[in-house]
């Protein structure tokens, strides 16, 4: 296929929306190159690989086991794992908001785009489940308070607030799974260190599969670049002047109406989500797009020479973001059984 230059497209919006929509469309073969970082299902793990087994003759024995380790986690991880978890569960919001680069209408198509989606949908999926039945089966949290935040938050909807723009989109879901995977990779590591071997496992396994999810992504958006390396830096730039919306933004217990900020701000203590590993992630955008390399002229120049000098911004304010942080008082959670975190 004919690729549109960006000068082509620059007439309106709309036009130049479609240009990136033809650009997108164009890489299939890269998408379908890259079809094998989905993991086929007859090797992929399942969540009852990770949590008791109901149907052996000792199941008894193994949930008590499985629960002393889960007596280790200090209220402020659980309040971190249910917000981790009670975004994952949004999974429907998500997968809809990334029908727009694939555009498969009636949800059946064997094009490499669409056969992406559901597959990443797929192992997705898996995340939200195994977490659900963690906690679940741990008996250390108020699990109807959970279900009703995860129903609150796939009522309310989300949007990466990308506009209909395929780049943005890429953009959007390459920063998002690497910040997944660094929250789940931290969880899982502070399970560990506190006895909870199982936690530790299943986030570990998450966090891999989101490390895989990453690279696909950070690979298309690479491919966009080498098209259209004017769009590319608009589209990068676009995202990145504002804060990246977090897919669990509008979570809602029913009872606080700040409950997001309020798990972010104990997420940050607990250095699992910070604002430096959000600086961290866009200077790997930057460095791994190779943004300072890029040939762009004109509007596309200026937006590259302020990316190159963004992620060092950033760290400089959370250094005070971390100040703000540490002097917030502790916050009572529906999810503990209103026990402050």
């Amino acid at each position: 296929m004919e690729l549109l230059t960006y000068a082509d497209a620059r007439e309106s919006p709309m036009a130049v929306v479609a240009h990136r929509h033809a650009v997108v469309q164009a890489i299939e073969q890269t998408v379908a190159d890259n079809l094998d970082l989905l993991v086929p299902l007859h090797k992929a793990w399942q969540p009852s690989d990770y949590l008791p087994d109901l149907e052996a003759a000792d199941w008894r024995e193994q949930v008590e086991v499985f629960r002393q380790g889960a007596r280790a986690i200090s209220d402020e991880l659980l309040v971190v794992l249910v917000g981790d978890m009670v975004t994952e569960e949004a999974l429907p919001s998500y997968s809809v908001s990334l029908n727009g680069l694939v555009r498969d209408e009636e949800g059946t198509s064997p094009a490499p785009w669409a056969r992406w989606l559901r597959g990443w949908t797929a192992e997705e999926n898996r995340h939200g489940d195994v977490l659900n039945a963690y906690l679940r089966l741990t008996g250390r949290v108020n699990m109807r308070a959970v279900e009703r935040t995860v129903h609150h938050l796939v009522a309310n909807g989300f949007s990466p607030k990308c506009g209909g723009d395929p780049y943005s989109l890429l953009v959007y879901t390459s920063f998002q799974e690497r910040a997944t995977r660094v929250s789940h990779a931290n969880v899982g590591m502070l399970a560990g260190r506190a006895g909870d071997t199982n936690l530790a496992r299943i986030c570990g396994r998450i966090a891999s599969d989101e490390a895989r999810h990453e690279t696909f992504y950070t690979r298309m958006m690479e491919k966009v670049f080498e098209h259209d390396p004017d769009g590319g830096m608009l589209a990068f730039r676009s995202m990145l002047r504002g804060i990246i919306a977090m897919p669990g933004i509008r979570m809602d217990d029913g009872s606080d109406p700040d409950l997001f900020d309020h798990f972010a701000t104990v997420a940050q203590r607990a250095r699992v989500y910070t604002a430096h590993d959000y600086a961290a992630i866009v200077d790997h955008l930057v460095r791994v797009w190779k943004i300072a390399g890029r040939s762009v002229v004109g509007t596309a120049a200026r937006a590259q020479d302020e990316l190159c000098h963004l992620a060092e911004r950033h760290h400089r304010l959370a250094d005070r973001v971390a100040s703000v942080v540490e002097r917030q008082p502790r916050v009572a959670f529906s999810w503990i059984r209103d026990r402050e975190a």
